[in-house]
């Protein structure tokens, strides 16, 4: 899911910059203080999740977790993700310093989608339908990142096609496999802490 220096057009790197920048702004200004040590526990769990890649091809994939980020953080996952992001690029040069407001938009945007989509679902009174919606969102987030990845590539010319139908396809398995893990993440935090995710459906959590 990142996507290097020097693969996109200065239209697309620029746009999604400037996209990003306000994300991260929104995010901070909804990401109350008592969520914050959660935040870094999100970005430290994206960080290490996606640190382990799989070749395929001419491309990898590897796990991302955008999709709980999402659900626990409402747009407060931008930050979060971002953090994981440049720390990944400064010290493993996984992705790069001037496609970090692309692969921030294309992470966060998407996992920020999921929150509204199924915010109240994962503050169901059942633990199990809770961890339905919750499978759903992570299989949603990976989904439609893969979708924003390969529309970014497609726009910066035709000879990224290959590469755009590439990342669609070799991310079907990951689609399952995070569907799979965010689901259980979710059942097992509203054994252990259900008021994370209950205080989502307020309405002060339906803003964040």
């Amino acid at each position: 899911m990142h996507i290097v220096d020097g693969a996109l057009s200065n239209e697309v790197v620029i746009a999604a910059a400037v996209l990003a920048v306000g994300g991260i702004a929104l995010g901070l200004r909804k990401l109350p203080m008592e969520k914050i040590p959660v935040a870094g526990v999100l970005s430290a769990t994206f960080f290490v999740a996606s640190l382990i890649h799989v070749p395929i091809g001419p491309s990898s994939v590897h796990l991302i977790l955008s999709g709980l980020a999402g659900l626990v953080l409402g747009w407060a996952a931008f930050p979060a993700l971002f953090v994981g992001l440049l720390l990944q690029s400064v010290f493993f040069g996984f992705g790069g310093v001037t496609v970090l407001g692309v692969n921030t938009l294309n992470i966060a945007l998407p996992a920020v989608a999921v929150f509204y989509l199924c915010r109240y679902g994962i503050a169901s009174k059942s633990d199990v339908a809770a961890a339905i919606w919750g499978g759903f969102g992570g299989a949603l987030a990976i989904a439609l990142t893969a979708v924003m990845v390969a529309v970014s590539l497609a726009l910066s010319g035709e000879e990224f096609i290959p590469a755009a139908k590439l990342v669609l396809v070799t991310h079907v398995p990951v689609i399952v496999i995070e569907g799979l893990l965010t689901g259980f993440a979710v059942y097992l935090t509203r054994k252990v802490k259900p008021e994370l995710f209950a205080e989502i459906s307020s309405p002060a959590g339906g803003v964040r």
